[in-house]
């Protein structure tokens, strides 16, 4: 069944009559409901939140996603609402991302993301996208379908995910599978029921296999209670327009030619000058810095594992996904202004909470339809 809305939609795992569970995108993020464990969809990842700390921080869980070539991820188009197309994001490789990620899972950098050009977010039409790894990875990919697909009504389909399980003795962040019943095919999307597995949020994104192992549909809607539709987007439609042309593309050569211990007195003007997949950000009246999401400017020194190696106002900053340079000191160019001196009370007021100092308003994330992502 589908997971109640948190933050970003997404979808849970959903279970088959033999107890197997599938994933569905766009729900709230717990495992499959009614799944089991998918140890071997090793071609199954999950889609999180660049890391920038290298202690101390879990993954934060957006969606799932499917290898679909060893260095490109097939995942659903809303997945990138919260950092965009240009966003930071990495991919996870395991059983387990949160809160803890599996020892033996592995992390990648996504270099490039795409967006289907006729993705409709009211709709999920279309809503796909497709992810360059910073490398290939060793992953026998899903299988693609030929061509069209006859998907019929009432046939049986497998779903896998990270997503919401609506238990909460089984929470979300680990890889799960259910089966799912085919309701209703379209020309680019199918429905489908519980089987008696049903997607559910953090599952958006994730693969839905055939029997036979091909990936004819991907998760991307359904109903918010994870109990009753699925919604897909149909695998054969995105074939020729969209994921056939950007396998045969040829990713371009890394060219950064700034050092990472540089980055306070050097100055950029793209991106690809950046190490590391940082981004080259400009602000007016200034020249452009490679930064790192959530960090200001700063440079990277020497390697390390935990803050306490980097001495005052430093950082032990996760500068690549993976590798014995990955994590290195991060130092600001300059020290953060300080802190504001607080007001002194307005003598005339009686107290209250109207106008109190340092209050924190946060925004409303309005969310159109249904997505299953966490």
């Amino acid at each position: 069944m589908f997971g109640v809305l948190m933050g970003l939609v997404s979808c849970a795992p959903v279970a088959d009559e033999h107890g197997a569970t599938l994933a569905m995108p766009g729900q709230v993020s717990h495992p499959i409901v009614q799944g089991t464990d998918a140890p071997d969809d090793v071609a199954t990842v999950a889609l999180v939140a660049r890391r920038t700390r290298c202690s101390g921080e879990s993954p934060m869980l957006l969606c799932s996603g499917v290898l679909i070539a060893p260095d490109v991820v097939l995942t659903a188009a809303h997945c990138l609402d919260l950092f965009g197309t240009e966003g930071a994001h990495e991919v996870f490789f395991g059983t387990v991302v949160s809160p803890t990620p599996d020892g033996a899972g592995r992390f990648l950098r996504v270099s490039r993301a795409v967006i289907h050009p006729r993705y409709v977010p009211s709709t999920h039409a279309y809503d796909a996208a497709l992810l360059r790894l910073a490398a290939p990875v060793e992953v026998t990919p899903v299988a693609l379908p030929d061509a069209h697909v006859a998907l019929a009504e009432g046939a049986r389909v497998r779903a896998v995910g990270y997503g919401d399980t609506k238990d909460v003795n089984a929470p979300s962040g680990r890889r799960r599978q259910g089966v799912l019943q085919i309701a209703s095919v379209e020309p680019a999307a199918f429905r489908a029921g519980p089987a008696p597995g049903m997607s559910c949020v953090g599952d958006s994104g994730g693969p839905v296999l055939a029997s036979d192992g091909v990936l004819v549909g991907l998760t991307v809607s359904g109903d918010v209670a994870c109990r009753a539709e699925a919604v897909n987007v149909r695998v054969d439609a995105l074939l020729e327009d969209f994921i056939l042309p950007f396998l045969a593309s040829t990713p371009p050569a890394p060219v950064s030619t700034l050092a990472p211990e540089a980055l306070c007195r050097e100055a950029c003007e793209e991106d690809a000058e950046c190490p590391s997949g940082l981004t080259c950000v400009t602000t007016e009246g200034a020249p452009g810095r490679c930064l790192l999401p959530a960090l200001r400017e700063g440079a990277f020194g020497a390697t390390c594992t935990e803050d306490s190696a980097c001495g005052a106002g430093g950082v032990c900053a996760r500068l690549e996904s993976e590798g014995d340079d990955a994590c290195r000191c991060f130092t600001p160019c300059a020290p953060p202004p300080p802190d504001p001196e607080p007001e002194a009370p307005d003598e005339a007021s009686e107290g209250g909470c109207s106008s109190a100092p340092g209050l924190v308003i946060f925004g409303v994330l309005t969310l159109a339809g249904v997505k299953r992502r966490r």
